[in-house]
């Protein structure tokens, strides 16, 4: 009997292990598995929220299948504690695994509003966004000059959002002056900015930020990634360029960013110059020339006049041989790239030609006759108002 017993018992905890296993297959495939969730959503987890309140709120909105598994693995995998205050967006057919990595990995939030500065050329925009779960796009819900506009509500609203993400971007292009502007006009910013950064150390780009952040310490990250962009585009310049320092390949890097917006053209641009250079001819620029009337502080807002091309400064390339002797504004990666990787060819000219580029030429003649035709064009459109 007691054998019988014994054997009973036995088959028993075999079974019991078998379904105990086969349980814990069955949760974790639920756990790796793709999820319920048909439609892209934000998550909002507020603060002070616990996986057990994250759990339901899912469940409810049929992201996942169990709540009980869900906070199960969260407990299992060490990463309750680490939930996340936050607006995160969870992707359609998510797991339950792909969602605790979301909520408990950065704290960043990947969903709802974000808070754009842009300081450009010509304005400081702000931008109000809120991504769009469904298509993963983002709308924009209000924009307007910092320096020229009336604040609108929705900013203000979207301020007071704990889960509101901001960036700030630098233009390419912009002068350091224009960016220290920029950046005391963002009120979202901090703290003071002792001095202004010499000009085109500053990285055209698109920065994270928090709210309350300190100035200085931002203008400090654009200049950190200037100074690698700087070193990586000097160790991989051309050899045998008329630029011999890091220094003079920022300044032409300006010179090429401020003389054209159209990316394929840039080579071509820098062209320009180093034959130039190589041959001692005068640069004869005009964003130099208007460098030296305006120093980077804001844009000149008209045409030069002829007494600016011929006044002398230490910044008019329509006088002086060679480089002027700063940039003349903050250049991006592909200027700075452009600078020591020209294109090979023989241009010495180029001038607009009325779609937004350049006519490039060899000779004096062939130039003659795309400022010819660039004139008729500019003539045109005074006639007909555009």
């Amino acid at each position: 009997m007691w054998r019988a017993m014994a054997s009973n018992m036995l088959t028993i905890l075999v079974v019991g292990l078998f379904l105990a296993g086969g349980l814990i297959l069955w949760g974790q495939a639920r756990y790796k598995n793709a999820g319920p969730l048909e439609t892209a959503m934000c998550l909002q987890v507020e603060r002070g929220s616990n996986m057990t309140q994250v759990s339901r709120q899912l469940e409810d909105q049929g992201a996942i299948s169990s709540a009980t598994i869900f906070r199960m693995a969260a407990d299992y995998t060490d990463k309750a504690p680490q939930l996340k205050a936050g607006s995160f967006l969870v992707r359609e057919g998510a797991s339950m695994e792909q969602i605790i990595d979301e909520i408990t990995r950065s704290g960043a939030s990947t969903c709802g509003s974000e808070i754009e500065y842009r300081i450009g050329v010509t304005r400081i925009q702000t931008r109000v966004r809120e991504l769009n779960p469904a298509t993963l796009d983002f709308d924009e819900i209000a924009s307007f000059d910092v320096t020229e506009e009336e604040v609108p509500a929705a900013y203000t609203q979207k301020r007071e959002d704990s889960d509101t993400r901001y960036r700030v971007s630098i233009a390419e292009g912009v002068t350091s002056w224009q960016v220290v502007e920029g950046l005391k006009q963002i009120d979202a910013l901090t703290g003071d900015i002792p001095e202004i950064p010499a000009e085109g150390a500053l990285a055209p780009d698109s920065y994270d930020i928090v709210r309350g952040a300190d100035r200085a310490a931002i203008l400090q990250s654009m200049q950190d990634k200037q100074q690698l962009r700087i070193n990586a585009a000097w160790e991989g310049r051309q050899d045998d360029l008329p630029i011999k320092s890091p220094e003079e390949m920022l300044i032409l890097a300006s010179i090429i960013e401020k003389e054209t917006g159209v990316p394929h053209e840039r080579g071509q641009v820098a062209s320009v110059f180093v034959n130039r250079l190589e041959r001692g001819m005068k640069l004869q620029t005009d964003p130099t020339v208007i460098y030296g009337v305006t120093k980077g502080q804001g844009a000149l807002g008209r045409g030069l006049r002829r007494s600016e091309l011929r006044r002398a400064t230490p910044w008019n390339t329509y006088v002086i041989d060679g480089l002027p002797p700063t940039p003349i504004a903050n250049p991006g990666l592909a200027s700075l790239e452009a600078a020591v990787s020209p294109e090979a060819t023989d241009f010495v000219f180029f001038v607009a030609d009325g779609t937004g580029g350049h006519a490039f030429a060899e000779t004096l003649d062939e130039h003659n006759r795309n400022v010819a035709k660039w004139r008729e064009i500019e003539a045109e459109r005074q006639s007909t108002g555009n």
